[in-house]
Formats: C-alpha cells, sequence, structure tokens
C-alpha cells in the first residue's frame, strides 16, 4: 500500500506530502482476531523524522491490527498517475512495485464502490476498483509476486482528535 497524504496535522506537525509504503501480509486473523501477520514501513527519505513520529501511531490505529512482526526503513517512493494506469515503486522498484490498470465501468469511466467502511477511517470518497498488471515485493526478508488481482484506489480521511487527522491516497 502506497500511501501520499494530502493534507493534515497532528499537533503542531505539517503532514502535507508526507510517504509512506506498507508491505505486509494480513495473515489469516486479521478480520476475526485483528492480528496481522508481518508489516514492514517504508518512509520516503523526504518524510521529515517529525512526520514519521506523527505519522506512526496513526498508521498502526488506522489500520488497527497487531502486528506478528513490525519493522520499519526508509526507501524512495514514487507514485504516478495517468488516465487508466497507477504505477507506484518502493526503492527504484527493486524493493517493490505495483503497475494497476483502471477497470471500465459500464459508461467507460471507471468502477467506483461507495459506502464501504476501510479500517479505523473517518471517511473515505469511495474504492476505485483497479486490476493489478504487477505487484511485487522482496522487503526485509518477504517476497512475492503476483499479477491480475484486484487492487483499489482510495481517499481516505482519519482524525485523530482535536487539530490532528489527514487525508490522503491508498
Amino acid at each position: 500500500m502506497a500511501v501520499k497524504v494530502r493534507e493534515g496535522y497532528s499537533g503542531n506537525t505539517n503532514l502535507a506530502g508526507a510517504k509512506y509504503w506498507l508491505t505486509g501480509d494480513l495473515g489469516d486473523e486479521w478480520g476475526t482476531n485483528k492480528k496481522g501477520a508481518w508489516v514492514v514501513v517504508s518512509f520516503d527519505p523526504s518524510t521529515s523524522k517529525e512526520q514519521r513520529d506523527a505519522l506512526a501511531p496513526m498508521i498502526l490505529k488506522t489500520y488497527g491490527l497487531e502486528w506478528g512482526e513490525l519493522k520499519a526503513q526508509e526507501a524512495p517512493i514514487e507514485i504516478s498517475r495517468s488516465v487508466d494506469i497507477v504505477e507506484a515503486k518502493l526503492g527504484g522498484g527493486q524493493m517493490a512495485l505495483m503497475k494497476l490498470q483502471r477497470e471500465p465501468g459500464a459508461d467507460g469511466k471507471g468502477v467506483v464502490l461507495r459506502n464501504v467502511k476501510y479500517f479505523g477511517a473517518a471517511n473515505n470518497d469511495g474504492f476505485e476498483m483497479y486490476r493489478s498488471l504487477d505487484h511485487s515485493a522482496n522487503v526485509q526478508g518477504h517476497q512475492f509476486s503476483y499479477s491480475d488481482r484486484n487492487a483499489f484506489l482510495i481517499s481516505i480521511d482519519t482524525h485523530e482528535g482535536e487539530g490532528a487527522g489527514m487525508s490522503g491516497n491508498h
């Protein structure tokens, strides 16, 4: 999951422009016991220490899972979007890559699934449905590669009490 924060604050820390990437495996118990198998949180080098410190508890709270293995690292994150293709690269694509193609709707403009709760997000504007052309990773001893699976883009709003929260793309 590649994330770019569009806007928001945590206390006095401006989170706009911060980027992070979650590579992980939800495992078999995420929906029943709120336990995820493993996750690696990668922060883009441009994300400041203050932003990282503010985002870390928000990331963990938003997804609300207890992780069997939790690691953090730093690596460049690139995200690009054209009309029908979204591509995200971690470490120049050497560590992880997601290339997604928009699913055309009946009107050709794309499919959006609305009114679906997304983890701990206060709001979302719907799941824009995509299909993976390539989704691969080789991060911290975990490796996988697959294609032709459902994927989505979502913009969410989270709120951490008075004066805190963020809005971004997943």
